[in-house]
């Protein structure tokens, strides 16, 4: 095997009650005043107050930026990077999900960069260290609170930017499952299948490694065990608990082995549409591993097992068929569409969205490579 990095933030909170620590720690890296990035939703029920509180208590000041749109705009990012100028904040912190987490990147890179965002599109193109960032977690899906992947709109372009850069890891992530229970059973089921994408890709693709497979395999396990209950009863502690893990974990192995063709479409989905990220992931997963499938049965028919599937006796192809099937019946249980036509998505726009997905940096480590007509295949089986 070549030589391998592992990425991830230097400290990790865990479990329900442990912002507090989190905090703590804060102080103790001598930082003193925050660009909160966050979202309307939160800034409105409390939760971006309880956490100011809780900083000024300990003598941290902060300001509150909370225009992050659901898919991440450059405008957000200008945005952020001025309020947090015009208050010379020495320090960042993302409060939410993926959204506010990559805003919170792109200010925190450009602080020290400079530039624009855009000019940060691809693999390791900053020269320099992100403002420090707390990554404060909300939900259990994207796990952009402890990866180096940055997700930015173009509205110019109507194109996702996938930035992927050791420099946009967050000094600290905090997964307190206190701070979940009150997501919406629509957002559960939407972030918990894109937990579950991240586990799956990353587990078939190229550069997968011992130890991105054995963190893949037990975020599978746990999301089969564990997502319908959360989204059935979000007040569900162990569920929730369970789900952050889970989220964690899946985020541990793509952050290392990256992704592949599912992100690389939903990407473009997003994008063009302004859809929501986990449920174009959610749609198109069984699709792209169905491709998939042909070249890495083996991986499949793990993915299978870990769902609670039976796969005693079957070939590695007949196994990889019910990790397919148990795809889809998990999605279909936690209220996910059933196809991208339920999302307004027209076939008249399958060569452009597919051309761009090829361009993307999440297809370099897809299993098998696809053809421009493989791409448009796939999305047609996804409607």
């Amino acid at each position: 095997m070549a030589a391998y990095s592992f990425f991830m933030p230097p400290v990790n909170h865990m479990g329900e009650g442990c912002l507090e620590g989190a905090i703590n720690d804060i102080v103790s890296l001598g930082l003193t005043k925050a660009l909160i990035v966050t979202d309307k939703v939160l800034n409105t029920n409390g939760l971006v107050h309880g956490v100011v509180e809780m900083l000024g208590e300990k003598g941290i000041t902060s300001v509150v930026f909370d225009g992050t749109q659901p898919n991440p705009t450059c405008g957000n990012v200008t945005e952020g990077l001025k309020l947090l100028a015009e208050n010379n904040c020495d320090f960042v912190i993302s409060l939410g999900g993926g959204s506010p987490h990559d805003c919170a990147k792109g200010i925190a890179l450009v602080a020290t960069n400079g530039g624009e965002i855009k000019d940060y599109e691809g693999v390791n193109v900053s020269t320099k260290p992100q403002l420090p960032l707390v990554a404060i977690n909300t939900t259990a899906g994207t796990a952009s609170e402890i990866t180096r992947f940055c997700i930015i709109t173009d509205e110019a372009r109507h194109i996702k930017m996938a930035i992927v850069d050791k420099n946009t890891t967050p000094v600290m992530s905090v997964n307190d499952s206190a701070l979940m229970k009150g997501m919406p059973a629509s957002l559960t089921a939407a972030t918990g299948m894109d937990a579950l994408t991240h586990a799956i890709e990353a587990y078939v693709s190229t550069i997968a490694t011992p130890v991105t497979d054995c963190t893949a395999i037990k975020a599978i396990e746990l999301i089969g065990q564990y997502l319908r209950r959360a989204v059935g009863n979000g007040d569900d502690g162990k569920a929730r608990e369970q789900m952050a893990y889970a989220q964690l974990l899946a985020g541990m192995a793509f952050n290392n082995a990256s992704l592949g063709y599912v992100h690389a479409m939903a990407h473009q989905l997003g994008g063009f549409y302004d859809l929501p990220h986990g449920v174009c992931n959610a749609v198109l997963l069984p699709h792209v591993q169905a491709f998939n499938a042909r070249v890495r049965p083996e991986k499949l028919a793990d993915v299978a097992a870990a769902l609670g599937e039976n796969t005693h006796g079957l070939s590695d192809v007949e196994a990889a068929e019910r990790a397919l099937i148990a795809i889809q019946r998990l999605s279909a249980d936690v209220g996910i569409p059933a196809g991208l036509t339920e999302l307004g998505v027209r076939e008249e726009h399958f060569e452009a969205l597919a051309t761009n997905a090829m361009k993307d940096a999440c297809s370099l480590t897809n299993p098998k490579k696809a053809t421009l007509d493989d791409i448009i295949g796939i999305f047609h089986a996804a409607m």
